[in-house]
């Protein structure tokens, strides 16, 4: 299939590409820039990379206006990894608070207790993950090293449209956030923020990318246990250079930010996506019960869309028109079922205009 005809890939992660940004990579894929090297064959430490890197950090921290106390790191093993690298570097073995809001916070919790005394201090588990705690009921513990939570979860589709101020809940503790599936796709508050963390395989790139914003006075607190090429300080310390660093990932990456840089930065994008998603709940919330989204309007993903046929003896079938309609990877989280469509920043109007044509279509024939 040509690349003038790619379908629309609703894929959660990894994720679709801008179109712009794979042409761009298959011209410099046997020489990058005149180098007469691929990215993929290039020395880390040399020149060319170099360059790579040191303007991908540029312009990330651009896009997102990351004040000058954040050090932005490129890091290995993706989000589920930092469940552990995390505590491992902030934890210092005492208290941890987590607020879980679905699947992905839910790994966190139990992966920071190998390392840290973690209490729960808000849920949404009663309600199956579909609406988020006000703020003001959690219960942060004074001695907490951070709080962590994760601001959207890719399998239940919550975001969190505002991140808690935890001053204002009378807690000192930093504010850990995985935004592994929605960095990029609106501002963060970064006075309320800690560390920030993200795989990059579903709004960045592809996976092998860990991107990590740290606040510097956060470094340094590394337990002993802690690997070398995780301790937040040294990788730090060497630019990321530490270990020899996803370099071909980066490099993407990079073409990434310059993507979003010329549609027009981070809040052309996140007006798009609030079209996008608006457009989508509104074909849902209008089918007459024949698709059902049980997310709190609230607390709504812009990023991640899980709804249910009313009749589950048809998500076979609806799969199947999709397909043929060139709407791909549609079927929802194992762990939950349904549907879900990941509607990511590369994700164009007219891909989610072909997924509402489909739903309307689909419940005409079959409601």
């Amino acid at each position: 299939m040509s690349l003038a005809r790619r379908p629309f890939n609703f894929a959660p992660g990894p994720a679709l590409l801008p179109e712009a940004v794979l042409r761009r990579a298959a011209e410099e894929m046997l020489d990058w820039q005149g180098s007469g090297m691929s990215v993929m064959e290039m020395s880390h430490r040399g020149r060319e990379f170099t360059s790579i890197a040191e303007k991908a950090e540029r312009d990330l921290r651009a896009l997102l206006a990351v004040p000058p106390q954040f050090r932005i790191l490129f890091m290995q093993g993706g989000g589920l990894a930092e469940n552990a690298i995390v505590p491992l570097n902030l934890s210092r073995a005492g208290a941890v608070d987590v607020v879980v809001t679905g699947a992905w916070s839910q790994k966190s919790a139990k992966e920071a207790r190998r390392y840290a005394d973690v209490r729960v201090v808000a849920s949404n588990e009663a309600d199956g993950h579909t609406s988020l705690p006000p703020p003001a009921s959690w219960q942060p513990r004074p001695d907490a090293q951070y709080l962590h939570l994760c601001s959207n979860e890719t399998i239940h589709g919550v975001e969190f449209q505002t991140l808690p101020d935890l001053k204002a809940l009378g807690s000192d503790a930093p504010l850990v956030i995985d935004c592994s599936s929605h960095i990029l796709s609106r501002p963060i508050d970064w006075p309320k923020v800690g560390l920030a963390f993200a795989g990059a395989q579903k709004n960045i790139g592809p996976a092998g990318l860990t991107v990590v914003i740290v606040r510097e006075d956060l470094l340094g607190r590394a337990l002993p246990a802690c690997p070398s090429a995780f301790d937040y300080q040294l990788v730090a310390e060497n630019r990321s250079m530490f270990n020899t660093p996803p370099t071909y990932a980066i490099y993407i990456a990079g073409l990434v930010f310059e993507w979003i840089a010329a549609e027009g930065g981070v809040a052309a994008l996140e007006a798009r996506n609030v079209e996008k998603s608006a457009l989508l709940y509104d074909a849902l919330d209008g089918s007459g019960g024949f698709y059902v989204n049980r997310v709190a309007k609230d607390a709504r993903s812009r990023m991640n869309v899980p709804f249910f046929l009313r009749d589950e003896s048809l998500n076979e079938a609806f799969l199947a028109a999709a397909k043929e309609r060139g709407l791909l990877q549609l079927k929802g989280h194992k762990s939950v079922g349904g549907m879900r469509a990941s509607i990511y920043n590369a994700m164009p109007l007219e891909g989610v205009q072909a997924l509402v044509d489909h739903l309307q279509d689909f419940a005409r024939r079959h409601g």
